[in-house]
């Protein structure tokens, strides 16, 4: 591993040989989280599709870079060994900005959000990001004022993200409300309207319309190069024949909602209950397109990343 020294001399970031080699040499990269590892699917199936999806990523001709804090450091790549750790283990934390400092003083193992995950690859110098979906604004967030971190940290981040819009049990109108506010792009490939996770469409209109991925990567260069502190999302709806229908899914969410109200869930909690509902709910359905969008997803933003790296 290659050690990147922050600011005071602290070496808390350790860059795997195979990215530090394409960071070298501007060769393309795409990160990859790791939440969808530690708390996204049961083992053996998380390791699975996390090689999977580094996979995807070198077929496309980039590097993949999935990201997790192991041992008082931010591993930007992992090696077979501290894949199968965080595969296996129980106790892994949930890593946002608010939780990094500490997580890394402890030593404790920590699987990366959308926003950790936007920090650590900045910090490595990585500016292009695989997720599933965002986070956003929750449902009810008028009292609960419940709405996530990755807003803010795609308002001041400057990190390509790809995904499948915002999960569709989130307040999808407040969410794209609170991007438009923040002054964070988001860009609709291929599409008109926002993406809304398991559906290809939220029936929300964009304003931001791109078609290629050599389009993106242009759009992007020009936002860098215009000092523009935000990130970029690019929102890259789920294949047609992955897609579920989205009356079924709203229904689902509805049940869903009102179950998590009445057990008293509250907080971080709501949504990996929810998440576990709806599956339930579909038969499987919502997993199987959730595993669809997210290698999607990863094919996309290693296509990005080619097109960055050529401009």
């Amino acid at each position: 591993m290659t050690g990147v020294t922050l600011a005071g001399g602290l070496a808390i970031i350790a860059v795997n040989p195979e990215v530090q080699a394409a960071l070298s040499a501007s060769r393309p990269i795409v990160a990859l989280e790791s939440t969808i590892i530690a708390h996204g699917l049961p083992y053996p199936e998380n390791l699975s599709l996390a090689r999977e999806l580094e996979g995807i990523v070198r077929a496309e001709g980039a590097t993949p870079a999935t990201i997790a804090l192991i041992g008082g450091r931010i591993r930007v790549g992992l090696d077979d060994a501290q894949f199968e750790i965080l595969a296996t283990s129980r106790d892994v934390a949930k890593v946002s900005r608010r939780d990094m400092a500490a997580v890394l003083a402890s030593g404790r193992l920590g699987a990366t959000t959308v926003a950790g995950t936007m920090i650590a690859a900045r910090l490595a110098g990585i500016p292009v990001f695989a997720t599933g979906g965002i986070g956003g604004v929750h449902r009810g967030a008028e009292t609960s004022f419940d709405i996530s971190a990755d807003l803010d940290e795609l308002a001041q981040t400057q990190v390509l993200v790809v995904t499948a819009g915002a999960k569709a049990i989130l307040d999808l109108p407040k969410t794209l409300e609170v991007l438009e506010t923040r002054g964070v792009p988001v860009v609709g490939f291929g599409t008109d309207t926002f993406p809304a996770f398991w559906c290809r469409s939220s029936g929300l209109r964009l304003p931001l319309r791109l078609d290629s991925a050599e389009d993106v990567a242009r759009a992007f260069d020009l936002h860098r190069r215009l000092g523009l502190p935000s990130g970029i999302v690019v929102a890259n709806p789920i294949p047609e024949a992955d897609a579920l229908d989205r009356d079924m899914i709203e229904r689902a969410i509805a049940a869903a909602l009102a179950d998590a109200d009445a057990a008293g869930i509250s907080g971080k909690d709501v949504t990996p209950y929810l998440l576990k509902r709806i599956v339930d709910a579909t038969s499987g359905a919502s997993l199987r397109a959730n595993l669809a969008l997210v290698r999607n997803n990863a094919r996309l933003a290693a296509r990005i990343a080619m097109a960055l790296t050529r401009l």
